[in-house]
């Protein structure tokens, strides 16, 4: 058997990426037209720059955390010591390289909206009203522009570092072969510590602070302590089915010849496991408000399960839960490539609405924007995660052949 050991970019890939980003692009301008082209009142003008906002809004940041899961499931494997995800680890490990590059573009947009002066999107952000707003007085402390941007950079500053450092180690091993046993578990070790590093930072930011300062800071009068681990989990289950999605296009490319069936199953567990924890939070969060009944919290779900946002609300419901529970149950299902194929698109789709659903319905709570620009902007992203992610692949083989535990990924079963 002949091995591939190098991915080489192939020209319709690359023009696929590039058609799309600049779908992305036009996109955008036609938004940024649509919205800002007509006339109305000051309040009106407000509501369509926070609808163009918005949008930037939902998509980068949530194909930031999408790609940013990549590593954390590098990191989650690299601290259990498992070896089994050996055989394609490169995937993630590329897609974790877009998160320099998406983290900029979601930087830029942050930082635009709260230091802007259109306070549609962020109330916290107008000091005169949070001077005449209780609640809002009550959280400058933790809502202000100042603690905003300063745990914004260093969230992807340090996300891009540890990523970076995680992919050097990783790829310091393919020229330099680990010639005794101690040599070896000092790798392991060091490898280990600077997972451990990378957990704890994203404990800090994906699992606590940043869901509530980029995306639960819009409904600000609302708050949920589980808020942080539905964002999680959300972006955890689409990060996978990026994974996923990489993994079978190498496949029926030739390439990726150790990963088989078996990988591709516990790919499928992965994204059938954490869409039953992802519904689990929702229904957690959902049920616990919805029996106490309080005006306060019930604020929040109110226009999205029975408002204007209900069909998107219960739509992203179906296609996150009941599909994979119906669908990713059964075990033939995570091993033929058409079906997790489709489930990883369906997947992607779904907690792209669920995140449309999060955004959207404190800007623009009287009217269900057109989702027509938002699928374009999002599109655009996508490009951007194929382009950066295919030259990812090709700087690097695609097996970590001097791993200590790729052995154990070669002849891994369930």
């Amino acid at each position: 058997m002949s091995f591939k050991e190098n991915f080489i970019v192939p020209k319709r890939y690359n023009t696929v990426s590039v058609a799309l980003m600049a779908l992305g692009v036009i996109a955008i301008i036609a938004l940024y037209i649509s919205t800002h082209g007509s006339g109305g009142t000051e309040e009106e003008k407000k509501i369509s720059d926070a609808r163009f906002w918005g949008s930037l809004l939902q998509n980068s940041v949530y194909f930031l955390l999408v790609v940013n899961a990549a590593m954390f499931f590098i990191c989650a494997t690299t601290l259990a010591w498992g070896g089994w995800q050996m055989a394609f680890r490169r995937v993630p490990e590329a897609i974790s390289a877009v998160v320099p590059v998406i983290g900029v573009i979601t930087l830029a947009i942050l930082l635009a909206i709260a230091f802007g002066n259109n306070h549609t999107i962020y109330h916290w952000t107008d000091t005169e009203h949070v001077k005449h707003d209780a609640i809002l007085n009550f959280k400058k402390g933790f809502l202000n522009k100042g603690f905003f941007a300063v745990v914004s950079v260093l969230t992807v500053g340090l996300w891009s570092w540890l990523g970076w450092k995680m992919r050097k180690l990783s790829r310091s091993l393919d020229d330099n072969p680990l010639a005794t046993r101690e040599e070896a578990k000092k790798y392991i070790w060091n490898n280990t510590v600077w997972a451990a590093l990378y957990l704890v930072v994203f404990a800090l930011t994906v699992m606590s602070s940043v869901p509530w300062l980029w995306l639960m800071s819009i409904d600000a009068h609302w708050y949920s302590t589980m808020y942080s681990w539905y964002t999680f989990a959300s972006t955890f289950v689409a990060g996978m089915a990026l994974i996923c999605l990489f993994v079978v296009y190498l496949k029926n490319n030739g390439y990726l010849e150790f990963t088989n069936e078996e990988h591709l199953h516990d790919i499928g567990k992965f994204m059938f496991a954490f869409s039953i924890f992802w519904t689990y939070l929702w229904f957690s969060q959902f049920m616990l408000i919805w029996y106490a009944n309080i005006p306060e919290e019930t604020t929040y779900f109110s226009p999205r399960a029975q408002g204007i946002y209900k069909g998107v609300f219960w739509l992203m419901f179906i296609i996150n839960f009941i599909a994979p529970l119906l669908i990713l149950m059964k075990r033939g299902s995570k091993r033929n490539y058409s079906t997790i194929t489709f489930m990883s698109l369906l997947i992607l789709f779904g907690h792209w609405l669920d995140f449309f659903q999060m955004v959207f319905p404190g800007p623009s709570p009287h009217k269900v924007p057109l989702m027509l620009y938002d699928f374009g902007v999002a599109l655009g992203f996508v490009g951007l995660i194929m382009y950066v992610t295919g030259k990812a692949l090709s700087k690097a083989p695609l097996l970590a052949k001097n791993h200590p535990f790729v052995k154990e990924s070669i002849i891994h079963h369930t």
